[in-house]
């Protein structure tokens, strides 16, 4: 058998557990496929004979390859988007992302995106794969002691988290009361309802339309927010209160927050059409 069908045969075998590596460790399906096919590139340029377990080989590959994207993240600045952003929309979790996401759990996503980058690796390598960190170690160039104890340091985030707020008519109100500042330039009002440390993040098609790739923290998020929602009316996508943005009598941008306690926690942005046709919109 040719050895470019036999690896990508092999290839194949391993993509599903590849791309829950990357969902848990990067927490947006945008970004999955991403780090998916560079895995798969990196596995095509390499002179794998002597490599006796492919599985593992993958997921160290892949695992190095979403610590680079994260410590990208943290690196990049981070600031309101422009005066011409559109309104931001939801990601993509349609079939098997869907089934992917539902898995993890938002409250679950939430946590890991506090975490430091080389926490989360060891966390997720460890607690949800079960990777030695005999393994985990050279990947964020520790002692394996050092990735033991940035895994744990990880695992006491996530057990003391609270749960995010599973009551529908709750995470309404929070969600009119953020239209509401939004549409009347109330920047206090945002703050009120945005977590400190809430994230942002826009798909490449709100990208070209002038949206940053991503945001963190409340000020910048407010910031971005203040002044818009104009056409912006509640919904529930997917099942959950989101926001639908209504412009020329077609629905353009989804906005889907993720809800912890009484705040929002993350603002997923998707304005590609083929990806909003996906979701299940109920109007509100």
């Amino acid at each position: 058998m040719d050895e470019t069908k036999f690896l990508a045969e092999k290839f194949e075998a391993k993509r599903a557990h590849l791309r829950a590596v990357a969902y848990r460790m990067l927490g947006s399906t945008a970004e999955v496929d991403d780090a998916v096919q560079e895995t798969w590139l990196r596995l095509s340029r390499s002179d794998t004979s002597a490599v006796e377990n492919l599985g593992g080989w993958l997921t160290t590959v892949v695992a190095r390859v979403c610590l680079d994207m994260l410590r990208a993240r943290k690196s990049r600045r981070e600031e309101p988007m422009g005066p011409h952003v559109p309104e931001p929309v939801a990601d993509d979790t349609h079939g098997r992302d869907a089934e992917m996401a539902d898995s993890v759990g938002a409250a679950l996503l939430v946590v890991l995106e506090t975490l430091a980058p080389a926490e989360r690796l060891a966390f997720v390598l460890h607690d949800m794969f079960a990777v030695p960190f005999e393994e985990i170690a050279p990947i964020v160039g520790r002692t394996p002691a050092a990735a033991r104890q940035l895994a744990s340091r990880a695992r006491r985030r996530v057990q003391g988290a609270p749960p995010p707020d599973a009551d529908l008519g709750r995470q309404r109100k929070i969600v009119d009361a953020f239209i509401a500042a939004s549409r009347n330039g109330d920047f206090e009002g945002l703050l009120a309802v945005l977590d400190p440390d809430v994230r942002f993040r826009a798909d490449e098609a709100a990208q070209r339309l002038g949206s940053l790739a991503e945001m963190r923290g409340a000020p910048a998020v407010a910031a971005a927010f203040k002044g818009r929602a104009q056409a912006a009316r509640t919904a529930l996508v997917d099942g959950a209160p989101a926001i639908a943005v209504i412009l020329g009598g077609q629905l353009r941008i989804v906005v889907r927050l993720t809800i912890a306690g009484d705040r929002i926690a993350a603002v997923e942005a998707v304005a590609d059409a083929d990806r909003i046709a996906e979701f299940d919109v109920e109007m509100l």
